[in-house]
């Protein structure tokens, strides 16, 4: 929910001045993430969605500049397989005025994440499939996609749009 909303902020022309999220969650994500290595690694990926959408938008923020961004995940054994996420949002908006939207989403992980999986699977297997030539190009042999990644991570949080392009956010990802 933060990548979608995030990039709708910042592609609507609302500047996001500060994130912050709260997790609780119960199941093996929970237990892993209570680990403090794992638990980094998850910030930084969090941290790096908002990073990139910001820096894709040169009008509303300068060189160097981002949102304050925390985010605090809690292992708790009693809520299973939910997840329950806290997440305010404080933007600038017309006129230096100020906005907040606060979230609270209470889901089952392993139920959200299913049919993501089947349609990755499905899609996988479809793009074994497919070829493509450039427009035009009727002498041309037909290729094959270079990774199947790069159309499924379309789904995913990061784009894998070349050898050496990541592009987080998907509104950055249609340019």
């Amino acid at each position: 929910m933060k990548s979608a909303l995030v990039d709708f902020l910042i592609n609507a022309g609302i500047k996001v001045k500060s994130l912050a999220s709260y997790n609780h969650l119960g199941n093996n994500d929970g237990r892993n993430l209570s680990a403090p290595s794992q638990f980094r690694s998850k910030e930084i990926s969090k941290s790096n969605v908002v990073d990139d959408m910001v820096a894709a938008n040169h009008l509303l923020y300068e060189e160097g500049e981002h949102p304050d961004h925390t985010v605090v995940i809690k292992y708790m054994p009693s809520v299973g397989d939910n997840k329950r996420a806290l997440d305010e949002y404080y933007a600038e908006i017309f006129m230096g005025g100020h906005q907040t939207i606060n979230m609270f989403n209470i889901c089952e992980d392993s139920l959200l994440a299913s049919p993501l999986i089947i349609d990755l699977v499905l899609i996988a297997e479809l793009m074994t499939r497919v070829q493509w030539r450039e427009n035009g190009a009727e002498d041309a042999e037909f290729k094959g996609f270079h990774s199947v990644l790069s159309v499924l991570s379309y789904m995913l949080k990061v784009c894998f749009c070349s050898l050496v392009s990541l592009i987080e956010g998907l509104f950055t990802d249609l340019y």
